[in-house]
């Protein structure tokens, strides 16, 4: 199986699956004497493991990360680093009545028809659980930010939309993360989205959401014009986030009905001798190459495909039947999924600082 590793300068490949005995990361490229410890990493790792809430999958995974190489003496060293996490409550058994039959709006038909196999324990490298890999060399494309560029770099995100609900923008409060479980930057949103999800959940079903992933603290002139734009590796980064089917940059589809009065960040000169913009329309990328204002990038997330309501497929025989698929779903997997975009626009923005600095570096 190829295309399990992503990135150009700053670059990471993933092994393991959803009910293996673990999961495995090489994160490549790396400078030397970066600080990094394995608590570096276990914070943004806790902020995505499951089992936190009852709007999550029930799995119990306390998602430990060890690192196995690349480290000395609390910094990295310019080799491979190796990490690692086991899986602690895998559960293949929970999927052996299906093992013939292709789960609705999953990639079991597709695997099959393209490898001719198929992990049925969970969906094997197709699960989510893959994405914890990618939270880890996330963490540690922060720790690139910080130290190459010298200065904070802040890299967020939150959910907008659950289902049909949307936030009311002007309650936004990024406090608010902290105060509940659903990464909801509205206290009044948070409400009306956990008695929705208990809704969802009891019914056997799940629903989609909209992640909003903003960066802050990033220098212009990151990405390069025509085939290396930022925004285009963005989006491609976040498009391969399991269950994603849309991605957006500043205001996005939003810009089709504007003005070209309307849509224009027009700017000012500051105070301190910078160039100031009046607004952020761009999503803080002009050209495929950053502005210096907050990179502002939105991915649509479906339904989670594993529901407990009966469904009509196929078996890998050619004959029609119905599955139920049973086991420890999200019912809106778009929650866990924060941390992960996050992740993504980390490496991004590392693999981008680092290929810039390359090329035009004094």
């Amino acid at each position: 199986m190829t295309s399990n590793t992503f990135g150009t300068l700053f670059r990471f490949t993933t092994y393991g699956e959803s009910h293996g005995h673990m999961l495995g990361c090489v994160v490549d490229g790396l400078p030397p004497r970066i600080p990094l410890i394995e608590d570096d990493i276990q914070i943004c790792l806790d902020k995505r493991k499951p089992g936190q809430s009852k709007y999550t999958t029930q799995r119990h995974e306390s998602d430990t990360v060890k690192i196995l190489s690349g480290v000395f003496e609390g910094v990295t060293t310019g080799a491979p680093v190796g990490l690692m996490i086991k899986n602690e409550d895998a559960r293949p058994k929970d999927y052996s009545d299906i093992a013939d039959k292709f789960r609705p709006g999953h990639a079991d038909y597709t695997y099959f028809k393209k490898y001719g196999v198929r992990d049925y324990r969970g969906g094997g490298r197709q699960s989510a659980r893959e994405t914890a890999m990618r939270v880890a060399a996330g963490a540690i494309a922060r720790k690139v930010l910080v130290h190459r560029l010298g200065q904070e770099v802040i890299i967020r995100g939150a959910l907008v939309q659950i289902g049909p609900h949307k936030i009311d923008r002007a309650n936004w409060d990024w406090k608010e993360l902290e105060r509940n479980q659903l990464f909801c930057p509205d206290a009044k949103a948070s409400e009306i989205w956990g008695k929705y999800l208990d809704g969802v959940r009891k019914s056997g079903s799940s629903t989609g959401a909209i992640i909003e992933v903003v960066a802050e603290g990033i220098t212009p002139g990151l990405g390069a014009p025509i085939y290396g734009k930022l925004d285009a590796d963005i989006a491609s980064a976040l498009m391969s986030i399991n269950a994603a089917k849309g991605v957006e940059i500043g205001s996005g589809f939003a810009t089709a009905a504007m003005t070209g009065e309307d849509n224009a960040d027009e700017m000012r000169m500051g105070t301190n001798g910078n160039v100031e913009f009046l607004s952020n329309h761009a999503g803080g990328i002009l050209g495929g190459i950053s502005s210096g204002q907050p990179i502002v990038a939105r991915l649509a997330i479906k339904p989670t495909s594993s529901i407990l309501r009966p469904k009509k497929t196929v078996n890998i025989h050619g004959k029609d039947t119905e599955i139920v698929t049973k086991g420890r779903h999200d019912p809106c997997v778009g929650i866990r999924a924060v941390p992960v975009a996050e992740a993504m626009l980390s490496i991004v923005l590392a693999d981008h600082l680092l290929r810039h600095q390359a090329q035009c570096s004094a």
